[in-house]
């Protein structure tokens, strides 16, 4: 599978739980925190989720 590069850009603050929730699930929690994760249907899906607060590279 490929890899994505996943970076939280915005804050989490004032948004529902299940976003606050995907962000602890992908890994992140701070602006400008990154990880690389394998971009699955579940992990595509979660990104989507949260779309607004993230931005996507390939890695």
């Amino acid at each position: 599978m490929a890899k994505v590069k996943v970076t939280q850009i915005k804050s989490t603050i004032n948004r529902p739980k299940n976003q606050k929730a995907t962000m602890v699930a992908l890994g992140l929690g701070k602006i400008n925190k990154s990880v690389e994760v394998e971009n699955t249907p579940q992990i595509s899906g979660m990104i989507r989720k949260v779309s607004h607060l993230v931005k996507v590279e390939e890695a």
